[in-house]
């Protein structure tokens, strides 16, 4: 199968670059000063205070660029799979909808808690999880990541988890969680390849290394549902996307598994049979298509996972939650 996906920007700043660029950070002891080495110190990656600044900021940028249909307002604090999603949701909103949002409602979340790891080198990271008033009761899990102390913190994945379905993390005396290393062996599957793992199984279904469920499973079965429709031809290409913003990142569980949050990128092909019709995408796909829709209509979409990933010899990846959303699309 082969589908002409296009011209793509993705977003895909070089980390290696900001870890060798990370700034120096000096702090003053009695005896004189002292020279702390940010890239090579284990160190929280930020204060509890800091974290919830982060949120709010976060909060407030969101929320004005969902009021205007603007992607601007919240450019600097969103990255990633979540920039890619959001930037295109703002624009079909945008088209439609010319002078803002009329169904606007600002997002509110509460009752935060704060995951931070100790790490050493740049990017540091966090995640929040909160209560939201969307979503119903799902958990908001945001991943927040920096790439140095002047640039702000922006969130890369956000994630809705059914209520306790959060795991509980491995944390030091100082109740800090830790990292798990992307090329960590010691898991299911490395989280440098949980994305490859994922893609593979939703086009081919090989293996036993995910369990069922509503993002595994029940999804290829759907899939494969859509594919039969009488009259039109659907064809799927997955691709995992795991360097630069879209790195997995993963944090430590108490049963020594991880949560593991990852990126994947998706195709979507329709081909209507001859004297049929592409069935009509709704008014936020054609606000992000170009090109006219003759018989066929190519869909591409950006998804963020986050799962649990037990220690080897445990049993199988959980995926617990998936927010996908539609960056563009070509029609001909």
């Amino acid at each position: 199968m082969s589908l002409d996906r296009g011209p793509r920007r993705l977003r895909s700043l070089d980390r290696s670059a900001l870890i060798a660029a990370s700034m120096t950070a000096l702090s003053l002891t009695a005896s004189g000063c002292m020279v702390v080495h940010g890239e090579r110190e284990v160190l929280p990656a930020a204060t509890r205070a800091e974290a919830a600044k982060a949120l709010e900021q976060f909060t407030n940028a969101y929320n004005k660029a969902d009021e205007a249909y603007d992607s601007s307002l919240d450019a600097d604090f969103v990255t990633g799979a979540l920039e890619d999603i959001d930037r295109a949701r703002l624009k079909a909103g945008a088209v439609n909808n010319p002078d803002g949002n009329p169904a606007y409602a600002p997002l509110k979340l509460t009752d935060a808690k704060y995951t931070i790891p100790k790490k050493a080198g740049w990017p540091r990271w966090f995640m929040a999880d909160a209560a939201g008033n969307k979503g119903g009761t799902s958990r908001w899990l945001l991943v927040f990541t920096r790439g140095g102390l002047d640039q702000p913190w922006q969130v890369a994945y956000l994630t809705l988890v059914a209520p306790g379905k959060v795991p509980e993390f491995k944390t030091d005396a100082d109740g800090f969680a830790e990292a798990v290393p992307v090329n960590s062996t010691e898991l299911a599957v490395a989280p440098e390849g949980l994305g490859k793992n994922y893609t593979s199984y939703l086009e081919n279904g090989d293996g036993d290394t995910f369990a069922d469920g509503a993002h595994t499973s029940l999804w290829r079965a759907q899939r494969q549902k859509d594919a039969k429709k009488p009259g039109l031809a659907t064809q799927y290409i997955d691709e995992p996307l795991a360097s630069g913003d879209y790195a997995p990142l993963a944090l430590r569980t108490s049963d020594g598994g991880a949560l593991v949050f990852f990126t994947t990128h998706h195709f979507v092909k329709q081909t209507a049979a001859q004297g049929a019709a592409i069935p009509d995408p709704g008014q936020g796909a054609l606000a992000l298509t170009t090109g006219e829709i003759k018989q066929s209509l190519t869909m591409e979409f950006v998804s963020n996972e986050v799962a649990l990933d037990p220690a080897k010899g445990s049993g199988e990846v959980n995926v617990l939650g998936r927010i996908q959303g539609l960056t563009s699309a070509q029609g001909s």
